[in-house]
This record gives C-alpha cells, sequence and structure tokens, in this order.
C-alpha cells in the first residue's frame, strides 16, 4: 500500500479484508478515510489503509497482530 491507495487485491482480501467504513463514517485525528477502486469507503490511519484479519472472529481479537512482521494493530 501507499497514502491513500490500498494495494490489497482479492487473494490479499482473502485473509486481510479491507476496514470499510459506513457511508456516513466520519474521520477523527490520524483515523480517516480513503476511497477504493469501487468507490465503498476504507478506515485508514495516517492515510494508510486499514485492515481486518480473517482469523479475528470477536471484537478485540488481534491475532493478526505481528503477522509476517508487517501488520500491526491500531488501538484509539
Amino acid at each position: 500500500d501507499e497514502p491513500g491507495v490500498s494495494h490489497c487485491g482479492m487473494m490479499c482480501q482473502g485473509y486481510w479484508p479491507p476496514a470499510l467504513a459506513a457511508a456516513d463514517a466520519q474521520p477523527s485525528g490520524d483515523i480517516g478515510l480513503i476511497t477504493l477502486d469501487d468507490g465503498k469507503k476504507q478506515w485508514a490511519y495516517k492515510n494508510m489503509p486499514l485492515y481486518t484479519y480473517v482469523k479475528d472472529k470477536a471484537p478485540g481479537d488481534v491475532t493478526g497482530e505481528g503477522a509476517e512482521g508487517e501488520w500491526y494493530v491500531v488501538k484509539q
């Protein structure tokens, strides 16, 4: 990824679904929104796209933390 742009394609999204925002979502501080190619809104931290992790099933699950040395949990 790069600021404001998600490069996570279909295979990537199978493991790391985008953290999609509701149409009326409002950014706050470092947590903002980017627009995907299909027009959907995705949450972003400092303009970097945010994702969920397929193995996280309940609020508060963070099993993706540190995966492949690249993925980190954002806490607000």
